[in-house]
């Protein structure tokens, strides 16, 4: 299969890395129908899987030097990228590469990343998350992988219906355009949020909102089994603070 792969690749990449192949639906089409016409009938989401490990494993060797790809403007998404890619990571439990390469998963990153910075190309939001990725900037989440949260929520914070949040223990993250605005944990979410949209006692996070209204801010809420202590969800918000860096949060130390 390796060689059909690579057969594939050639026909279509246009000069392009096998990550442009794979992060562009354009070029990621034509790949898969030539796997097709190749006999492959395995899902996308392994096709472009075996694509990204053939370059890793040294069968794409000998071939010509790739066609670069960039964006002048990637630091206006960035952030939105980010946010996309951590929210289907601790979701689904994913890697970015296992985002990218399943076409359901990548279309869904693609929106979520438009909801927070609009008017940008799904090859520029995933090429932003594989440069974030490369350059090691999305920080390691070693304790959320191990309290794992059984249901991720993300959404606009104008749409939140408090009354549809769970009373259940939990972390909850706001999100502003271009920053993380404010990570934390507690017992109740319901209660909690909806103190944050009455008048939040956090000084910063409720001028922040005074000053900005809501327009532009999403929540992600993550909800934990019943009974999750406080040393949980506290070591969780800890960690989300020091690698989401939030702006209206003290630093753990």
């Amino acid at each position: 299969m390796r060689g059909e792969i690579r057969r594939a690749f050639v026909e279509v990449s246009q000069g392009f890395s096998s990550d442009r192949i794979v992060a562009d639906p354009g070029l990621n089409a034509l790949f898969i129908g030539q796997c097709r016409k190749l006999g492959l009938s395995e899902p996308a989401r392994e096709l472009n899987a075996l694509l990204l490990n053939a370059r890793k494993s040294g069968a794409l060797s000998g071939l010509p030097r790739a066609r670069r790809t960039s964006f002048p403007d990637e630091v206006e998404y960035r952030f939105a990228s980010e946010v996309a890619a951590r929210y289907l990571e601790h979701r689904d439990q994913v890697t970015v590469d296992q985002i990218l390469c399943d076409p359901d998963r990548a279309s869904e990153f693609d929106s979520i990343a438009e909801r927070i910075a609009p008017g940008h190309t799904p090859l520029q939001y995933r090429w932003a998350a594989l440069n974030l990725r490369k350059a090691k900037l999305l920080r390691p989440e070693p304790v959320s992988h191990v309290a794992v949260a059984p249901s991720v929520d993300f959404g606009p914070a104008t749409a939140i219906q408090i009354d549809q949040i769970p009373v259940a223990p939990g972390i909850y993250i706001f999100y502003g355009p271009s920053a993380t605005l404010y990570v934390g944990e507690t017992e109740n979410l319901r209660r909690r949020i909806g103190k944050h949209l009455d008048h939040s006692d956090n000084k910063g996070l409720a001028h922040w909102f005074w000053e900005n209204g809501f327009s532009g801010v999403n929540l992600e809420i993550r909800i934990l089994p019943a009974g999750t202590g406080k040393r949980v969800r506290c070591a969780l918000e800890c960690e989300l603070i020091r690698s989401r860096i939030p702006l209206f949060n003290i630093q753990c130390t």
